[in-house]
């Protein structure tokens, strides 16, 4: 394992905002949601940023409008990966009601990602972390079929149905088929975590090695299971222990007077 201590990147930096948005206000207000993600980005603009985000972000750090800048971004809205990284949490605060979680990842994707794909894997993501508690023994088909009621037709959902096709040990295959976020995609993606999570998502560690021998976007794929998986499998103590420290938010094992 890489000495401590492991730094986080944009996915949790993002996510971060996710959070003090649900504990602030139980919901997802999109422009409060706006303001959180310019003022932390402005405060850590080097936590490895995609250029479109970039530019986003440190124009809502100047109070620029959501609904007018993530629509012109690549001329439509981006369909990236963003929205799906940051939406584990939202499937862990609405866990047990995975339409509302979808729901509100919706809201949450738009303000960067105004393309209808991006904001689809946000909603898959988001589902896929409500529904994991509440059935934790589900796997493979039963567990992807039930997440297609959540997230609307098009590519994202098109690699779901795909991956419900693609057996436990077939790993290369599901690399190969579904992509590991080489595009940087929402459909090139979140199918394969959603697949990773499917059949490997009782054991934290394994989850882990499994996303990562896919190659491609790792620190998105390993925050969409990691952020999954986290909800119905324990972490290992010594990886906690070398996660650099979140600001703000109490480590799992730190004791009460933390």
């Amino acid at each position: 394992l890489p000495k401590a201590p492991w730094k986080w990147t944009d996915d949790t930096h993002m996510a971060f905002s996710i959070v003090e948005e649900l504990l602030d206000n139980g919901e997802i207000d999109p422009d409060a949601l706006a303001r959180r993600f310019g003022d932390r980005y402005r405060e850590q603009p080097w936590r490895g940023y995609g250029a479109g985000a970039m530019k986003l972000l440190s124009g809502y750090a100047d109070g620029a409008e959501w609904r007018t800048e993530a629509p012109a971004l690549f001329a439509g809205g981006s369909y990236g990966n963003g929205g799906a990284m940051r939406a584990a949490p939202i499937g862990a605060y609405f866990w047990g009601d995975p339409e509302r979680a979808a729901a509100e990842a919706e809201k949450s994707a738009a303000v960067t990602h105004a393309h209808p794909e991006g904001k689809a894997g946000a909603m898959a993501v988001a589902a896929a972390a409500a529904l994991a508690p509440m059935k934790p023994a589900l796997r493979g088909k039963e567990y992807l079929e039930p997440l297609l009621t959540y997230v609307p037709k098009g590519l994202t959902r098109a690699g779901i149905e795909e991956a419900m096709r693609i057996g436990p040990e077939e790993h290369a295959r599901a690399a190969s088929v579904l992509g590991t976020g080489a595009q940087i995609a929402a459909f090139d993606t979140v199918p394969f975590c959603l697949w990773v999570v499917a059949h490997h998502g009782f054991d934290y560690e394994q989850c882990m090695w499994t996303t990562v021998a896919g190659l491609g976007d790792r620190d998105t794929t390993c925050a969409i299971v990691g952020g999954i998986v986290a909800l119905i499998a324990e972490i290992p103590e010594i990886w906690l222990d070398r996660c650099e420290p979140l600001p703000g938010f109490r480590p799992p094992n730190a004791p009460p007077d933390a």
